[in-house]
């Protein structure tokens, strides 16, 4: 009986551990065509009506601010070609429940290879005929002192 216990936990954990990987390589996905200005790579992984929202933080006033991709698309083919820029994930942390996750990944963001600000992605995906697609971004940004 202990050995049918610990083959079920095995699969079981297989499993989870696989689908960490197809949402991690959705979100790796949009951060390469993030950092290659490509929208249709983004878009690739991003469900039709994907929304961001980001919270800008200071000690005096906290900012919201709400965006449909096709104008974030936009806004990062705007960027001049000399401009780099990269955002680092610097941890994952994944809640799976069938076709919902949630995946929480603090960032530092770089530009020109200087730290402009740092904070955190909350990823809402769904997994839409067999591929993870971001539904919903949510990110805070506290400048880099």
């Amino acid at each position: 009986m202990r050995k049918l216990v610990t083959i079920v936990f095995f699969i079981c954990f297989q499993s989870l551990m696989a689908q960490e990987a197809e949402i991690r390589q959705s979100i790796q996905t949009f951060f390469d065509g993030f950092h290659t200005r490509d929208s249709l790579k983004m878009k690739s992984v991003c469900y039709s009506n994907m929304i961001l929202h980001s919270i800008s933080e200071s000690t005096i006033t906290r900012k919201i601010t709400t965006e449909k991709f096709s104008d974030f698309a936009k806004s990062i083919a705007a960027i001049s070609k000399n401009t780099k820029f990269e955002e680092r994930l610097l941890s994952y942390s994944f809640n799976v429940e069938g076709s919902l996750a949630h995946v929480w990944t603090p960032y530092e963001f770089y530009v020109n290879g200087k730290l402009a600000h740092k904070g955190v992605n909350s990823f809402q995906l769904l997994k839409d005929n067999g591929l993870w697609k971001i539904i919903h971004i949510a990110d805070t940004r506290k400048r880099a002192n």
